[in-house]
């Protein structure tokens, strides 16, 4: 094969916006990919004329008008504003909280009346140092908003009770006094008209790339096939799991079309009873407000995570924080591998800061040194 300045491992948005602005620069970039598609978790298929979001919903939010900006300039977003509902139960009610999930809640309609009842019920359950998730979160919100909204999706989501995980998981959860069902409080937001996969490929023009190609296998049949490396796989992955292995929470999706042109009448639905299995149903057509016919719903089961299967959420408690932070100073000493990516890095990102931290990555990077190497 032939030499490349960079090789990206990994097609989704770190490494996609990295080989962009490389390629602009005159860098050659080969990008590598152990799925059968790009755009990794923001992949988008078209299924019945509709953009369905193969791995949860992405909704793209920002406070960054330059990152606003470079997306659009690609592919023009839409005015989509994410403004999720919460059944519990047979109830139903608006996120994220504000006057509408109070009022609905109590019965009241202002403000204060909200403030009082929510400071009357952290005052009665006298909880001064929170010892775990519960105590935190009924110290912020009160018994009400943590038994119909909090506790049951939580308890899903990390796959134990709330009492068995530490506080320090929940600093905060937003109380909003205000009518406003916006979810995110960020002045651009959108989703891409013809979806995610549409900008990960005019990222990716001018460069090449290899799919259902797994980078270690590649990495021994090639291994001076680039200057250097952008690697957004898991961390502990690249150094074999030297120190231990990372943990994740992981999502099952269940996807189905249905003979329907609107089955919930919102794109994002929680489900915060716990007897419920999933925790949300994504139905894909409002993202882009569509018309067709018929309908696409996709469920979401978190999984405990096992080595193997696709990890989605960090377990960012002491014991891998500890370990995360002793592998990334390994990966500070591999002074040809960048590394990227919420994978790569074991964060959790929003779309917005990964593209932020990938053209932060590209700035650093003596690009004259390498070109032509």
């Amino acid at each position: 094969m032939k030499k490349y300045d960079y090789l990206i491992v990994g097609a989704g948005l770190f490494g996609c916006v990295f080989a962009h602005e490389m390629t602009k620069k005159g860098a050659s970039c080969l990008v590598i990919e152990k799925r059968d598609h790009v755009g990794g978790n923001i992949y988008t298929e078209e299924i019945e004329g509709i953009q369905v979001h193969k791995y949860g919903a992405h909704i793209f939010h920002t406070s960054d008008r330059e990152v606003w900006e470079y997306v659009n300039a690609l592919t023009e977003c839409n005015h989509y504003i994410n403004s999720p509902i919460a059944i519990y139960k047979d109830e139903l009610y608006n996120l994220p909280f504000n006057m509408n999930t109070f009022s609905k809640l109590w019965g009241i309609r202002t403000p204060q009346e909200a403030k009082d009842r929510i400071a009357a019920q952290i005052a009665d359950l006298n909880i001064t140092e929170p010892e775990n998730l519960e105590e935190q979160a009924l110290s912020l919100v009160g018994r009400d908003v943590y038994e119909k909204l909090v506790k049951g999706y939580t308890e899903k989501q990390w796959g134990r009770d709330c009492k068995e995980l530490p506080a320090f998981i929940i600093k905060r959860l937003p109380l909003r006094f205000v009518y406003d069902n916006n979810y995110f409080n960020d002045p651009y937001q959108g989703i891409p008209k013809g979806g995610y996969t549409r900008l990960i490929e005019k990222l990716l023009e001018g460069s090449d790339v290899l799919l259902e190609t797994d980078y270690f296998e590649f990495r021994e049949d090639y291994p001076d096939i680039a200057a250097k490396t952008v690697y957004t796989g898991p961390l502990d992955a690249y150094f074999a799991y030297s120190l231990g292995v990372l943990q994740y929470r992981t999502v099952r999706f269940e996807t189905e079309v249905l003979p329907v042109d609107n089955y919930q009448g919102n794109a994002v639905v929680n489900y915060t009873d716990r007897e419920v299995p999933y925790t949300r149903i994504i139905e894909h057509k409002h993202f882009e407000f569509g018309t067709q016919p018929s309908t696409v719903i996709s469920r979401e089961y978190p999984e405990e995570w096992k080595p193997g299967m696709e990890p989605y959420y960090p377990i960012n408690d002491e014991e891998n924080e500890t370990l995360a932070a002793q592998y990334r100073a390994m990966a500070e000493k591999e002074t040809d591998t960048i590394f990227g990516g919420r994978l790569g890095t074991y964060r959790y990102y929003d779309m917005d800061k990964v593209i932020r931290a990938a053209l932060d990555a590209v700035k650093k990077e003596q690009v004259s040194e390498i070109v032509g190497k």
